[in-house]
């Protein structure tokens, strides 16, 4: 098994956000592959791409901050998150880009090219574990659509052209190169620093950049194979990489043809769902000894959002979230999938353990949140 340090997934940077640099790996436990190839041009336009190039958006994401003590800024209360790629799927505004582009985001802003303004997207569905998501534009027609095509088709050595969000700045970005890998396995990490692992992805030395999340992978004939979703981390300069990864869009449409029937599941989670309003972090022995806390197993409090249903049961940071309807939470990453399965609305008992050492279990009112 290889591996290759510095993998990322593709997130751009704005406003105080700064471009991500988490370190993660890349595994060849499948598929094939001739390494990392030669870099291509750098342009890739032309009238191959025109057409996809009209059909892929820049999305921007924003948040709302919160501790132990509420720090909510921005306009209406919102601060930048990130920023991706997306590429239209239908005329009246279905988007289709990664899981990770949008996840976490309160209000999802984008932009398409030679159209003025911005719309406002929301989460038809998404999938965390296939990195894919849906959106669907606010008051949005007559839209350029980009063209599918056929992944299975492609071979190592192929030509293609990357379309993205180059750095997050808001415009579309163009780089070209060819297919160095077919059916590759990966792990990567996002901003917060989650593993995410993925498989069977088309890999290119199309050189890419955080930004370029759910931009459009293309073959010589314009026609889109693949969803960029990571690459490899080359430092504070963020300079393009030689390694990138996209799914098959045969592997991301099916996911969005789910959403769009309705058929939700474990790994498929379909409109808003529910939020209690807390912030959580790993939690270890060092960290429970210093905060007082007497446990070491759960999802460690650092924040409460004023007027969510953390606050109104009487959670306080730090503290310690144990179970959720009985369901034991053993780490951070275990409670936000647990919250996720039910919708807004739903009321669930909670257990957590105070800074203290008492217990205490109440029963919370989910609301709708940001974006999973």
């Amino acid at each position: 098994m290889a591996a290759l340090a510095g993998l990322l997934l593709l997130i751009g940077g704005i406003g105080a956000i700064g471009v991500a640099t988490h370190n993660g790996s890349v595994s060849t436990t499948a598929g094939t592959s001739i390494g990392s190839g030669q870099l291509g041009s750098g342009s890739g336009t032309g009238s191959v791409t025109t057409n996809a190039r009209d059909a892929v958006v820049t999305i921007t994401t924003f948040t709302r901050s919160f501790g132990p003590t509420s720090i909510i800024g921005g306009q209406n209360g919102l601060t930048p998150l990130g920023a991706g790629t997306g590429m239209i799927l239908t005329s009246s505004g279905e988007v289709l880009t990664n899981n990770h582009v949008v996840q976490g985001a309160w209000s999802i802003h984008v932009s398409i090219p030679g159209h003025s303004g911005t719309y406002t997207a929301n989460v038809v569905g998404a999938s965390p574990t296939a990195d894919v998501a849906l959106l669907q534009l606010q008051n949005a027609s007559g839209l350029p659509t980009v063209t599918l095509g056929d992944a299975s088709s492609l071979s190592i050595g192929d030509h293609v052209v990357a379309i993205g969000n180059a750095l997050g700045r808001g415009t579309t970005t163009t780089t070209s190169g060819t297919v160095s890998g077919l059916n590759r396995s990966i792990t990567a990490q996002d901003p917060t620093g989650d593993a995410e692992h993925l498989t069977g992805l088309i890999q290119t030395n199309a050189p890419i950049v955080p930004g370029d999340s759910g931009g459009a992978l293309v073959d010589s004939s314009g026609e889109v194979v693949g969803m960029i979703t990571a690459g490899s981390s080359t430092g504070p300069g963020q300079t393009a990489t030689k390694v990138g990864f996209a799914i098959p869009v045969d592997n991301a449409l099916g996911i969005a043809n789910e959403i769009r029937a309705g058929h939700g599941s474990s790994t498929i989670l379909l409109g808003e769902r529910g939020y209690l309003g807390v912030a959580v972090r790993p939690l270890d022995a060092a960290a429970a000894a210093q905060l007082g806390l007497g446990t070491t197993s759960g999802a460690l409090v650092v924040g409460i959002q004023p007027g969510s249903p953390a606050a109104a049961i009487g959670i306080t940071a730090p503290a310690v979230i144990t179970a959720v309807d009985g369901r034991s939470v053993a780490s951070a990453d275990a409670l936000g999938p647990i919250l996720h399965a039910h919708t807004p609305g739903e009321r669930v008992r909670v257990t957590w353990v105070d800074q203290q050492g008492a217990t205490h279990t109440a029963t919370a009112n989910l609301i709708s949140g940001p974006a999973v």
